[in-house]
């Protein structure tokens, strides 16, 4: 029996307004099951730091990619998630038989693709995606909180909160917040 290399595939910040968009691929070993996995939003941050760790070891292949703010702001959040998703496929050091991608649409890698919605709750390579997507993402949003404390995006994570959007009023737009979205844009529109 041969088994297909599917590789999973989930993103991470689709909703902030701020910070890049991340996406991240995975493809599972057999051999080296990792347990606990599930979707990165049911899981502690330190479960999901642990479950990364253990896919990052144990995976046949993993990749994590981006998409910018400018490329948000140029081509709409929806296809930088694509795009993001996109370049996490073609970084695997493994190529995939299949893509099997959390939400509605598939990325164009040139490969067999099906998307699943609510996948990364029900098929452990795309749980695995959704984990490496969301702790890098949160990640690299600590980074940016270092640069710009005022906005707290530690808290946060870039998430349009009562308090995100109170220091955006205050402070003003940093070149990280998203321009095209609207809580940004109409402060961008006010002046």
């Amino acid at each position: 029996m041969t088994t297909i290399l599917i590789c999973g595939v989930d993103e991470a910040g689709r909703g902030p307004l701020a910070g890049p968009v991340y996406a991240a691929a995975v493809i599972l070993n057999d051999l080296r099951p990792i347990h606990g996995l599930a979707d990165s939003k049911k899981l502690s941050e330190k479960k999901r730091d642990a479950l990364a760790s253990e896919i990052k070891q144990h995976a046949l292949a993993w990749a994590v990619a981006t998409a910018s703010v400018e490329e948000i702001d140029q081509i709409n959040i929806l296809r930088a998630s694509l795009l993001a998703m996109q370049r996490a496929v073609e970084m695997l050091h493994v190529r995939p038989q299949q893509v099997w991608v959390d939400g509605l649409h598939c990325p164009n890698t040139g490969l067999p693709s099906r998307a699943i919605v609510q996948g990364d709750s029900s098929i452990a390579a795309i749980s695995a995606a959704s984990i490496l997507a969301k702790t890098a993402r949160d990640a690299a949003m600590l980074q940016l909180h270092d640069r710009y404390p005022q906005y707290n995006f530690a808290a946060h994570k870039g998430y349009p909160t009562a308090a995100h959007v109170a220091a955006l009023a205050l402070h003003g737009v940093s070149p990280e917040h998203r321009k095209s979205f609207k809580p940004v844009r109409v402060l961008l529109d006010k002046g």
